[in-house]
């Protein structure tokens, strides 16, 4: 299958994978025949996610399951870099993880003790704001007051919201704005749209061309912009028509309806 005139030139994708490749648990139209185009033309393929929630292991299961072959060294989650963050920085610190059960093991694989459950949770070293599926005050309260205390604040990323099958659902990021206007810390992040996540990615995949896919403006173009690549905008997630047409400014190279347009422009894909 021929590729579109807009990733032809490129040795290898990034692509994002919440509105992007998928939105809930559905696969965005044709994107998985999409993905197998790229590959059977010879290009590079590597995914990534904001999405704090789960493993690496259950992206790469949730790839399967639309149709699309994948191995953990496809997949670049905001967890693993924040591991890798927290390695770095902070290993043999205590922690208090706002996050699911999949970060907590980040944090641990860092070297970190985290302190949740604990009577001296109050007092750990840092703070760790991640996505959560059930968000208790309890928690809010005890980060805040570890952050008075003066722990230091890392949080996998910014999003405001990410793409649900239903319409938004509350992010990362409304966790944390609740968390820095407690405290008054301001948070270290992560995930996009700082450039590691597509740095990680870059370090996998080798030396090319690249092109960065995402549906955020405001995560997936400007960390593509701030890691040095050139990006490709899709409007099956987080960003509209009206809205891309007056992001031209960013230096947008594409901006298509879906991956599958993009990277087929217009091939048959049923």
């Amino acid at each position: 299958m021929d590729l579109s005139e807009r990733v032809e030139p490129y040795d290898q994708v990034i692509l994002d994978l919440d509105g992007c490749v998928w939105v809930g648990h559905e696969a965005t139209a044709g994107a998985p025949q999409a993905i197998a185009a790229l590959r059977e033309a010879g290009k590079r393929v590597a995914f990534v996610t904001n999405d704090p929630l789960r493993a690496t292991e259950d992206y790469v299961a949730r790839l399967w399951s639309i149709g699309v072959q994948a191995s953990v060294d496809d997949v670049v989650t905001v967890g693993g870099a924040t591991q890798r963050l927290l390695q770095e920085t902070r290993s043999g610190s205590t922690a208090f993880v706002i996050g699911t059960e999949s970060m907590r093991r980040h944090v641990a694989a860092a070297g970190l003790r985290a302190l949740n459950g604990s009577d001296l949770a109050a007092e750990a070293d840092v703070v760790v704001v991640a996505g959560v599926d059930y968000l208790d005050l309890d928690d809010l309260r005890i980060a805040t007051q570890a952050l008075r205390r003066g722990a230091g604040l890392v949080a996998t990323s910014r999003d405001a919201v990410y793409p649900t099958a239903d319409g938004p659902s509350p992010g990362t990021g409304a966790i944390l704005a609740a968390v820095e206007y407690a405290s008054g810390a301001t948070a270290k992040i992560v995930g996009k749209p700082e450039p590691e996540l597509f740095g990680t990615a870059l370090d996998r995949l080798g030396e090319g061309r690249t092109l960065a896919v995402g549906d955020r403006l405001d995560a997936d173009v400007a960390a593509a912009a701030a890691a040095g690549l050139d990006a490709a905008l899709v409007l099956t997630g987080g960003t509209t028509a009206e809205e891309a047409d007056a992001a031209s400014a960013l230096g947008l190279l594409h901006v298509a309806e879906s991956l599958a347009t993009l990277v087929l422009d217009g091939a048959s894909y049923s």
